[in-house]
């Protein structure tokens, strides 16, 4: 295992900028602020709430994608970068085909996600267009030759995405169950994207901890033969259970692929949500949430208050999910089915979080 370190010197040039201009955005920070976002000066040090990034195998992301880092001053200075402004401030989410037995834990699988991502991007809206199915898209589709589950063709969702983005959308967001490919040529991709037209679609079907076995409920016979336009094989297809665990893994790949939208590039300064993963080991290891040096982008991007955003996260993590309405406390009731928030998995960034408000309100 490597870890792969920075002087503080060259830290503090990609927090801060050594150009007076761009710095001036740095020291319009409180104190408080500044002393959290400095703790990123020394990765790894003992109580830092920043960690170095660590280097498993020649398969993670920064050996075999060699890209040159993006520090705040050349995100700023980004001429294609976009920015919400008054008339373009909303994130919107479009779910495609199935996610789960219709219901209440189906419905709310969809709402915490849009909620958690109103939580990260603090002061955008986000907000959820009805869902549609796979045949709405009109995409091509296919069995994956090796794993042998259903996928869609991201090209085909990305140009029917196009026609369903509303006038005053920041960017539209993709999410479906069903695995993706973006070529004949290609296995699989987790997801694609158009960040000038700022529109991506994401796939969490692989995020199972079955995908991988032989055992994968969303195995199809072999001897099934399709036929493009005939969208019947995806009536009762197969999607992942709702668990803490796929919750996570769909929280950290829905703002990291938004996080894309503002024009932050992959993360290669220390532990961030936004480091790029090839593979879903790699995926797990990255934290939920950015280092000082990607929220600065993004806190300029959004002007909100760090300490707004870190409480809204945590207020998200803690709210008690169980209350439900009187309409849905009568359907579970009905069903005997009884369900809640499924954030167990989110125990170490809940701590974190806590850390972060603690570290800002030292007077």
């Amino acid at each position: 295992m490597n870890v792969v370190q920075h002087s503080e010197e060259k830290l503090r040039s990609a927090l801060v900028s050594k150009l007076p201009a761009v710095a001036k955005l740095y020291s319009d920070y409180t104190e408080g602020e500044r002393r959290l976002l400095e703790e990123g000066l020394h990765p790894g040090k003992r109580g830092s709430l920043f960690q170095p990034i660590t280097l498993h195998s020649d398969s993670d992301w920064i050996v075999a994608h060699p890209e040159e880092p993006q520090d705040f001053e050349a995100f700023y200075r980004d001429p294609y970068r976009k920015t919400p402004d008054t008339g373009h401030s909303t994130i919107y989410i479009q779910t495609i085909g199935s996610f789960g037995d219709v219901g209440l834990q189906t419905d709310r699988y969809v709402e915490w996600l849009r909620d958690y991502c109103q939580a990260f991007f603090c002061g955008l809206s986000v907000e959820l267009l009805p869902a549609v199915s796979v045949s709405e898209t009109g995409c091509s589709f296919r069995v994956n030759s090796s794993s042998h589950n259903l996928q869609i063709l991201t090209g085909d969702l990305l140009r029917f995405l196009g026609k369903r983005k509303p006038k005053d959308a920041f960017c539209i967001v993709g999410i479906t169950m069903i695995d993706l490919y973006p070529k004949d040529s290609w296995n699989f991709v987790f997801g694609q994207a158009s960040l000038s037209d700022g529109m991506g679609v994401f796939s969490f079907a692989r995020y199972d901890d079955h995908f991988y076995s032989r055992n994968y409920a969303g195995r199809v016979k072999k001897k099934l033969q399709l036929r493009q336009g005939d969208y019947s094989v995806f009536q009762g297809y197969y999607t992942p259970p709702i668990t803490s665990t796929l919750l996570l893994r769909s929280c950290k790949t829905i703002t990291h692929e938004t996080g894309h939208m503002f024009g932050i590039k992959h993360c290669q300064w220390m532990n961030c949500v936004m480091q790029g993963s090839n593979h879903l080991e790699e995926s797990d290891r990255r934290p939920l949430d950015l280092c000082p040096i990607c929220l600065h982008k993004l806190q300029v991007a959004g002007g909100f208050k760090i300490a707004d955003r870190y409480k809204a996260l945590l207020r998200w993590m803690e709210d008690d999910e169980s209350q439900l309405s009187e309409a849905e406390g009568a359907a579970a009731h009905h069903s005997a089915v009884h369900f809640h928030k499924p954030t167990e998995a989110f125990n170490e960034s809940r701590l974190w979080l806590r850390s972060c408000l603690d570290r800002l309100e030292i007077s």
